[in-house]
């Protein structure tokens, strides 16, 4: 697991990418959340080998051990991401994904940042997150790496493969 310090570092990205959202717990169910969580999902799944996408659908999301968050601009959903509690008093980050619209506006910040303060609030100890190795990834890994978070081995129910890599937030 990656050192506390850390822990602490900026998820801001250029000062005229910030914004103000609203973030708030999201339904799935609601027609603009379902929404861009459907597009993720498929979006996921064209862009990764059968079996090495791990991307939640919208009932999954709904689960009592997952907490997901929305980020809106004004009636617009800007933003979308869940933290998911796991075994052993830790937890990981699902499901991230940032409107079309909303990509290098700090809209995954805005969600990020939520995430980390809840599994912070719920006193976990540690933060994970599985994402894919393909070029499409790098801003959402620029922005993990921002946050503090760092390469671990996989996690959970995880196995190493090529399509996929894994970091960690020591809280």
């Amino acid at each position: 697991m990656p050192s506390r310090r850390q822990a602490g570092a900026s998820v801001d990205g250029p000062a005229e990418a910030r914004r103000d959202y609203r973030v708030a717990r999201g339904d799935p169910a609601e027609p603009a959340v379902a929404a861009l969580l459907a597009a993720h999902l498929a979006d996921q799944r064209a862009g990764t080998p059968a079996g090495f996408s791990f991307a939640l659908d919208a009932a999954r999301l709904a689960a009592p051990d997952i907490a997901l968050f929305a980020a809106w601009d004004g009636d617009a959903l800007a933003a979308v991401g869940a933290l998911k509690r796991l075994d052993g008093g830790a937890g990981e980050v699902k499901s991230m994904r940032a409107a079309t619209a909303y990509r290098g506006r700090g809209a995954g910040s805005a969600i990020l940042v939520p995430i980390v303060a809840a599994a912070r609030e719920a006193g976990l100890t540690g933060l994970y997150l599985e994402t894919g190795t393909t070029p499409a990834y790098d801003d959402a890994l620029a922005l993990y790496r921002r946050a503090g978070f760092a390469p671990c081995a996989a996690f959970a129910d995880y196995r190493p493969s090529p399509h996929n890599q894994f970091l960690a937030l020591a809280l």
